[in-house]
């Protein structure tokens, strides 16, 4: 199959929503043609449209800052444009930020959960946008792991923050265009939206089924398969493990150095986790999380994507860890609640409820959310 992005319809079919403006594009090292030619110049290259400015999520306009570093302001180099960050003293658009646009273009790959920032991002720039009457064009790109599969529990609104903006499961099986009606029908916010759509993807498709080329939205994202572990993963963010940032493979192999990675393995294994088979492994951080320290851990090898459910395998991996290592291990809060959304999922482990009863709570939030998911879908 050959998809065609969201950026190079507006190009080529929708030049009428851009020309006579004075445009603004929210964007990144991700925001770039099927051809790999970077939005900002395709934009600049325009006849009678004028980009003014550009602006900035986590991680930079050239998507090379750590996470959760503070990203300044500054000057494109290339352009002369001025890059506002928007993950730096202020995380929405402000007044001074948006004089003298009469446009938005978005154009950003996120990876299909809901803690992925540039979600939040999105949601503030329409509501920036609207309380100043600009029009935002969102320019729609595939959800890299899918649109059929949604997991996780309902974010509750005690633990919404930049990592959780509202009533998402963890796993929405939305794209970036589909979320941005979301936002504006369902949830209200008041903007002049426009989404072009992708031509060619279809629901069930993964990345590599699109035709296109591979470009890592954010430094620890490097490979469709980081992002495919990445729903689950993630959570480890929020324990005293390592989720392999700092290695070769970030979010693919778990551990720490007082871990009994054979054990963990070999557990884990006969539980038969769907579609996932766990190999005992060595790693040494360079960054993150027990930085040069030689951890012992598990590598997640993805055997059936289509089965696998990174959620569910990841809170088995828990379970079993806490088992092992009940004095070794803790949470580092409040950050596994914010990620997962709520504090429920973690009291539920430490009371060591089945993994399979923890689940079968979420599903009537899951299946609420699918009628709100139904009517803003662009694909089949």
């Amino acid at each position: 199959m050959s998809v065609v992005l969201g950026i190079d319809v507006l190009l080529s079919d929708h030049l009428d929503l851009l020309q006579g403006r004075r445009v603004g594009l929210v964007s990144s090292a991700s925001g770039l043609t099927r051809g790999l030619r970077s939005t900002v110049a395709a934009l600049q290259s325009l006849a009678d449209v004028e980009l003014v400015a550009l602006f900035a999520p986590e991680h930079g306009f050239y998507g090379a800052e750590a996470d959760g570093r503070f990203v300044p302001s500054t000057i494109d180099q290339t352009t002369s444009l001025p890059i506002y960050s928007l993950y730096g003293e202020q995380k929405r658009p402000s007044t001074a930020m948006l004089d003298g646009i009469d446009l938005l273009v978005f154009d950003i790959q996120t990876v299909g959960v809901r803690f992925y920032t540039y979600v939040t991002t999105m949601l503030y720039v329409l509501q920036a946008a609207g309380n100043h009457s600009i029009p935002v064009v969102v320019c729609d790109r595939p959800n890299p792991i899918g649109g059929r599969i949604v997991e996780g529990p309902i974010m509750e609104p005690p633990f919404e923050s930049f990592i959780g903006c509202g009533p998402l499961p963890l796993r929405h099986g939305l794209t970036i265009g589909e979320l941005a009606r979301l936002f504006t029908t369902v949830w209200e916010v008041r903007c002049d939206l426009t989404v072009v759509p992708c031509q060619g993807w279809q629901r069930d498709m993964w990345h590599d089924e699109t035709g296109l080329v591979w470009v890592p939205p954010s430094p620890s994202m490097p490979k469709l398969e980081t992002a495919v572990c990445y729903p689950g993963t993630c959570l480890i963010e929020g324990t005293n493990l390592s989720e392999g940032r700092g290695t070769g493979v970030p979010f693919e192999q778990i551990g720490a150095p007082w871990l009994d990675a054979v054990w963990l393995a070999q557990t884990l294994n006969s539980q038969n986790c769907p579609g996932v088979v766990f190999r005992p492994t060595h790693f040494q951080p360079t960054d993150s999380k027990w930085c040069g320290q030689m951890c012992r851990g598990v590598q997640l090898h993805v055997t059936d994507r289509a089965v696998f459910r990174p959620v569910m395998t990841v809170l088995a991996l828990l379970t079993a860890v806490q088992t092992r290592h009940p004095d070794e291990f803790s949470w580092r809060l409040p950050h596994f609640d914010r990620l997962i959304g709520t504090d429920q999922v973690r009291q539920q482990l430490e009371e060591k409820e089945p993994v399979g009863d923890i689940i079968g709570r979420w599903a009537k939030g899951q299946h609420a959310f699918d009628t709100h998911r139904r009517a803003v879908m662009l694909y089949q």
